[in-house]
């Protein structure tokens, strides 16, 4: 079928986590619950989640405040490296300090982030096929919104480094057919108070 329809993609990372990273703290938790009340007027049909516990309590805690939105773990919205850039690719006065960002992650693990990356690209973006806008959240971690965020703007791969997220904070980027993407918000921590 025909991809004639927009897809609404909306990204949140995770809520405040705890610093063994197993769960969200308390002001996790409250990110996540203010994130879905601000969700409610918008007609999701679907909230895809990383697996690690801290997007999954996440996703569950702003399906809470929807009105019948599955929540479902979705490998691609994990937490990797989607894109580890040569020397070359990068701003010279920047290359040692990325590198070394980068290369922090075990090599295996790097290993694995480009194909779940090519994956997120081809399950979470681009126009729907039928006649229905698709509005979709997906909650993740930074570099996944970064690397997508990255794709709809046409940026280089290794441009998904030095683009940061907040906790619970949302990006919406929209796939309109026969337009150009649009990145309609970035970052949006609106709907949670000031420190």
């Amino acid at each position: 079928m025909t991809a004639t329809a927009t897809r609404h993609l909306y990204l949140t990372r995770h809520g405040q986590a705890t610093p063994d990273e197993g769960t969200l703290t308390d002001e996790g938790h409250r990110q996540a619950v203010l994130l879905g009340e601000r969700l409610r007027n918008v007609p999701l049909t679907a909230i895809h989640h990383g697996p690690l516990p801290r997007a999954a309590r996440t996703a569950h805690l702003i399906a809470a405040q929807l009105d019948g939105v599955p929540a479902h773990a979705c490998e691609p919205a994990g937490d990797y490296v989607p894109y580890t850039p040569e020397r070359a690719e990068l701003p010279p006065d920047s290359a040692d300090l990325l590198l070394d960002f980068v290369t922090r992650v075990p090599a295996d693990e790097r290993a694995l982030g480009p194909g779940l990356a090519q994956k997120a690209l081809e399950r979470f973006t681009g126009p729907v096929p039928g006649t229905e806008d698709r509005h979709e959240l997906v909650v993740t971690h930074a570099f996944l919104i970064a690397w997508l965020v990255r794709a709809a703007l046409g940026a280089p791969p290794w441009r998904w480094m030095g683009l940061n997220h907040d906790n619970a904070a949302l990006t919406v980027i929209r796939y309109r057919p026969g337009f150009p993407v649009s990145l309609l918000r970035y970052n949006d921590t609106s709907h949670l108070p000031t420190a």
